[in-house]
């Protein structure tokens, strides 16, 4: 049922897109680049420009965690135009058809780089700079495609940008939130214990990123989160982090974790918050939503149940972190009061590292687009 909801939402999407513009219905290409262009050159205030790329949500709180950031980019940069983006093509399709509009998300139209950094070099608009923020937490499978964007377009890849332009333009580069190991690692634990060592100071808070599946670990980059966890754990012994997608990091190895620490006695709470840039699908659904494997549905359950339902890479499927780590028998106390449904770029702290990032790439030589930003 999930899979012909999804077609659905994409083929609405795309006929809608095709309804909004006259050139040529049948090319969603040209719709998209027509309604980007004429974005930028309605609201073109200065000659240097900062794009954000984020993965993309459906969810209203994502929507206005955007529109925060934007605000707080134009802000702190305002000798910068500043423009967002999307990299996921479902995202951008599941907004534009309004997938949560019957919980009150508004129909939101993003559009992915690509179409962003040709408007910027169309004739009448011809930024000087161009810098590309990745809001990506992991320097993983989806900043590499960050980076092929500006690759592509600095190569011309379709052969329609101006070469002389191209010869000119400066293009930088801002990198993920947790691109360095050791800075950026170390700030993000401590912003996030600043927020939360109340709730760690007696009971635990676990992170939920997202992570890539073993066979799409760029860079390797899933070691961020164990890095983030140890340096958490030098702050509070009850942090944990885990993901959705990483091998040996599910909520399983993570609950494993917790009991050999000792902590399933005393009935402490587990607060729950995603690691993510938003909180969307992942963490209303996956974090904090009511699944649980359908044999169980309207019947008694244990932790044990639940773990006895592990597929072999050790993760119990359909069954969110809140029901899991509230199941009877778990030693904790995990439920809708313990869930903190916040997304990273929600949290001044956190965000304001992702600027500093961009700030580190205003300051920076221009972009070596391909060496100087891929983690060695």
């Amino acid at each position: 049922m999930k899979t012909i909801k999804s077609l659905a939402i994409a083929m609405m999407a795309l006929l809608m897109a095709a309804s909004c513009s006259d050139i040529n219905p049948g090319n969603n290409y040209a719709v998209y680049q027509d309604a980007v262009n004429k974005t930028v050159k309605k609201e073109k205030k200065s000659d240097k420009v900062i794009l954000l790329v984020a993965f993309g949500s459906t969810w209203q709180q994502a929507f206005d965690a955007f529109d925060e950031t934007v605000a707080a980019y134009k802000s702190k940069f305002s000798g910068y135009d500043v423009f967002l983006s999307y990299s996921s093509a479902i995202c951008i399709n599941r907004a534009a058809a309004g997938e949560n509009a019957a919980d009150g998300a508004e129909v939101r139209n993003y559009y992915a780089p690509p179409f962003w950094l040709n408007a910027f070099a169309q004739k009448g608009v011809q930024y000087k700079e161009i810098v590309v923020q990745s809001l990506q937490v992991i320097p993983g499978e989806e900043y590499t495609r960050v980076i092929n964007y500006i690759k592509d377009f600095a190569n011309n890849a379709n052969g329609d940008i101006s070469d002389e332009y191209l010869s000119k333009v400066v293009l930088k580069l801002g990198v993920p939130l947790l691109q360095d190991e050791e800075k950026d690692v170390k700030d993000v634990a401590k912003a996030l214990n600043d927020l939360y060592k109340n709730q760690a100071s007696k009971d635990v808070v676990a992170f939920m990123g997202h992570g890539n599946p073993d066979s799409y670990d760029t860079y390797k980059a899933n070691v961020r989160y164990t890095q983030l966890e140890e340096a958490l754990q030098a702050l509070s012994p009850n942090y944990f982090v885990g993901t959705v997608d990483m091998m040996e990091n599910f909520k399983t190895h993570v609950y494993e974790r917790m009991v050999a620490a000792g902590l399933n006695t005393g009935s402490k709470k587990v607060y729950l918050h995603p690691l993510m840039s938003i909180d969307g699908d992942h963490g209303h659904n996956d974090m904090a939503g009511d699944d649980l494997p359908e044999k169980f549905e309207g019947k008694s359950y244990t932790i044990a149940d639940l773990l006895a339902e592990a597929n072999d890479e050790g993760e119990v499927e359909d069954c969110s972190w809140k029901v899991f780590f509230g199941a009877k028998g778990s030693g904790f106390v995990c439920d809708n009061s313990t869930m903190i449904e916040k997304g990273l770029l929600e949290l001044t702290s956190i965000r304001q590292i992702w600027i500093n990032h961009t700030q580190d790439a205003i300051n920076g030589e221009p972009l070596d687009y391909y060496h100087s930003k891929n983690p060695e």
